[in-house]
């Protein structure tokens, strides 16, 4: 194998004999999910593809948080079609990836962030994360979190944290069924489950049972965030209060809405 992409904004390695791809967001406090982000974990992933004895995909963040979302500055009216179609492409590319996704979640799990995260086969929090889906209160809606989380967590939850923007505590995300694990000592959980439950197997088994075991959603996820790109990109972000909430954020000032 060549030697691996350079990085700046993510910490990708190699672990447990190779048998897992560690991906770390690397530009704390908030490793902010933004375009050289995303573009470097998807590098690593295109680079790593053809690696038949990874088992398994583990994103953690660096520093006390896990990641507050997207770059609220890429989310402007000019850069949103790009914004949006590389965090899709992240999405898409994880899909053809096929290893099961583990996300090790300490402090704050919020917007693109929390979307990663829920997008994972496990998640392993430790009692400090927080997590929530903030985007509503800019005035704009989070896209994948809009087409997974029903499916994940029941219409009902999805619709209260998409539509109110609010934050649950991770003994709440357990409780709904979003985290797998709680655990004081994340690092040290994830260790043991990997030992446990993934690195006896054989890799390509584990590929085929995860696209089995998420055929149906697999198959639709595509199609759906292509839907939902088009709505972001045509509707959302031509009308008023979506850019008046993003340049609010920005400007650090409260958002003054016309309603439409």
């Amino acid at each position: 194998m060549s030697e691996a992409p350079s990085t700046k904004k993510t910490r990708i390695s190699l672990e447990h004999d190779g048998q897992v791809l560690h991906v770390v967001l690397a530009s704390p406090p908030g490793n902010i999910l933004d375009a050289e982000t995303m573009g470097e974990i998807v590098t690593a992933l295109d680079f790593h593809q053809s690696n038949k004895d990874i088992k398994a995909v583990v994103f953690e963040g660096e520093g006390k948080h896990f990641c507050f979302g997207a770059s609220v500055e890429e989310h402007q009216k000019e850069r949103a079609a790009g914004m949006i179609s590389s965090f899709h492409g992240l999405f898409k590319k994880l899909l053809s990836f096929g290893a099961p996704l583990i996300s090790l979640v300490r402090g704050q799990c919020l917007g693109g962030g929390m979307e990663l995260a829920s997008f994972c086969n496990f998640i392993i929090a430790e009692p400090n994360a927080k997590f929530a889906q903030p985007e509503i209160q800019l005035a704009v809606l989070p896209p994948v979190a809009a087409v997974i989380l029903p499916g994940i967590i029941g219409q009902l939850r999805a619709d209260d944290l998409v539509l109110t923007g609010r934050t649950i505590d991770a003994q709440t995300a357990q409780q709904w069924g979003l985290v797998h694990q709680l655990a004081e000592d994340g690092s040290a959980a994830l260790d043991e489950f990997l030992k446990k439950h993934i690195l006896p197997k054989s890799a390509e088994s584990l590929r085929h049972a995860n696209r089995a075991v998420r055929r149906e959603w697999f198959e639709d996820l595509s199609k759906k965030l292509d839907r939902m790109e088009r709505a972001y990109v045509d509707d959302l972000m031509n009308t008023t209060d979506a850019n008046e909430g993003i340049e609010a954020f920005l400007q650090k000032r409260k958002p003054q809405w016309q309603n439409h």
